[in-house]
């Protein structure tokens, strides 16, 4: 059982592990191990699928992600392979990418490290290209020592190609200008297309019945890969090992190399250089150079393709090893840091705006002339409710008034005097109640309801 030390809040008395223990793994650890366990058990894959999220920082590396209708996969391929891809990948293309299995340890992500692109349907050609070679290989079909050597000085020879082809023409003037007694016997065929190399296969076939040529001329003239393809069909290369007549595969031109070039017993690099293979002059010993030549070129190619498994074996091993994929991890790393800080920036800029906004607006908000305002309000508000108390006040106190003022007027002496009586004093202001206390000779005042009377007592 393994342990991952990651962020976890354990308390000390639930559980007790020693800190020497080697079966506890960090994070980074973790990552780590599980890729080398990625690029170590799968190897080189083959993958097709619809290109999305297409980006090419300025590092030169390029990050896209391969799709399909159910499901996706991040994928890398850095400057050091993407500059022999001839075409500009585009979101939504389809291509077959060769790629090893990785995994991105900063961030634990799973992804393809691409080595080489393709359109989907050269890709898928060149797929089966190499998947019959290597098979083919394998079983030692292209070793050297199987092959039959080509006749010195053959008598008749077979051409397999189509007869209205441009290479059958070729090679027939080829062969009359340099030994016009030479037998040609032609066994026409369809050299492109459905059902092509069924018919290449059957002209094989009734040459070595009919044994009648001494060499077979196999071939046309050049063309695209899918123009050639049928001389990668599996039917004609194990027709071509079968044959008991000597077979010279000549397709297309010296760059072409076909299934039909590996398992022949000699590949010609062009129809007419395949006639003068077999049409001997005085030129024969030049012609046996370039035939070692050929021979050479053919064993060297033999050898390189049995080496280049193991190349390729120990380039995986070396580029596991090798500083540049730290530093593509990294470069990797730091696209990915520049793309989070390019998103990163406008959020800031929009949060320090916002924070911007509202700190002027409570600037506003405390500003005096906000707080004059206000109060200029509060204080009006006052001022109202002020005038309006006293209004109120003062019309209470006028009825309260009024109210005493007849309360008041109901006792007055004045009203009194107004029903007819008086009130009658000394000049000292002593009101008069008894007569008897009023000498003879005080004068009085009398006050009536309009006016005095001034008297004197006898």
């Amino acid at each position: 059982m393994y342990y991952i030390a990651a962020n976890f809040h354990i308390h000390a008395h639930e559980i007790s592990l020693p800190s020497t223990n080697p079966n506890i793994f960090t994070v980074s650890r973790l990552n780590a191990e599980v890729r080398l366990l990625l690029e170590n058990e799968m190897g080189i894959v083959w993958l097709v699928g619809e290109i999305s999220n297409f980006s090419a920082p300025v590092s030169g590396h390029w990050y896209l992600t391969l799709k399909d209708t159910m499901a996706q996969v991040k994928c890398a391929m850095f400057r050091g392979n993407n500059r022999f891809v001839n075409f500009k990948p585009a979101n939504g293309q389809q291509v077959l990418v060769k790629a090893r299995l990785s995994l991105y340890e900063p961030r634990g992500d799973y992804q393809l490290i691409i080595e080489s692109m393709q359109p989907e349907g050269d890709g898928r050609l060149q797929q089966q290209f190499d998947a019959l070679k290597m098979k083919l290989a394998a079983e030692g079909l292209f070793a050297q020592s199987r092959k039959r050597p080509i006749p010195e000085h053959p008598q008749r020879v077979g051409v397999i190609t189509s007869k209205t082809g441009a290479a059958l023409y070729d090679i027939l003037d080829v062969l009359k200008r340099r030994d016009p007694t030479l037998s040609v016997v032609i066994y026409p065929s369809l050299v492109q297309g459905e059902g092509a190399a069924i018919q290449i296969a059957q002209a094989i076939g009734r040459a070595n019945e009919r044994k009648e040529c001494d060499v077979l001329i196999v071939g046309r003239g050049g063309g695209s890969l899918e123009d050639l393809w049928c001389f990668n069909d599996e039917i004609v290369a194990r027709t071509i090992i079968a044959s008991h007549i000597p077979i010279i595969s000549a397709v297309g031109h010296e760059i072409d190399v076909t299934i039909a070039d590996l398992v022949a017993d000699l590949r010609a690099p062009t129809p007419s250089a395949a006639a003068e293979l077999v049409s001997r002059d005085t030129q024969h010993k030049t012609q046996a150079v370039g035939h070692l030549q050929t021979r050479l070129q053919a064993t060297m190619r033999n050898y390189l393709n049995l080496r280049q498994s193991k190349i390729e074996r120990l380039e995986r091993q070396l580029e596991r090893r090798h500083p540049r994929y730290q530093v593509q991890q990294q470069q990797q790393r730091l696209d990915e840091l520049e793309t989070r800080l390019k998103q990163a920036l406008p959020t800031q800029i929009n949060r320090a705006l916002q924070s911007l906004e509202r700190q002027q607006h409570r600037l506003y908000r405390a500003s005096p002339t906000q707080t004059l305002a206000t109060q200029r309000n509060q204080f009006s508000a006052l001022e109202q409710r002020l005038v309006q108390s006293m209004r109120s006040h003062l019309t209470q106190r006028r009825h309260e008034f009024a109210l005493s003022a007849e309360k008041l007027d109901t006792v007055s002496p004045l009203a009194t005097l107004k029903r007819g009586y008086s009130i009658t004093q000394t000049n000292s202001g002593q009101i008069v109640t008894d007569a008897s206390h009023v000498a003879s000779g005080t004068r009085l005042i009398t006050r009536l309801a309009n006016g005095e009377l001034h008297s004197t007592v006898d």
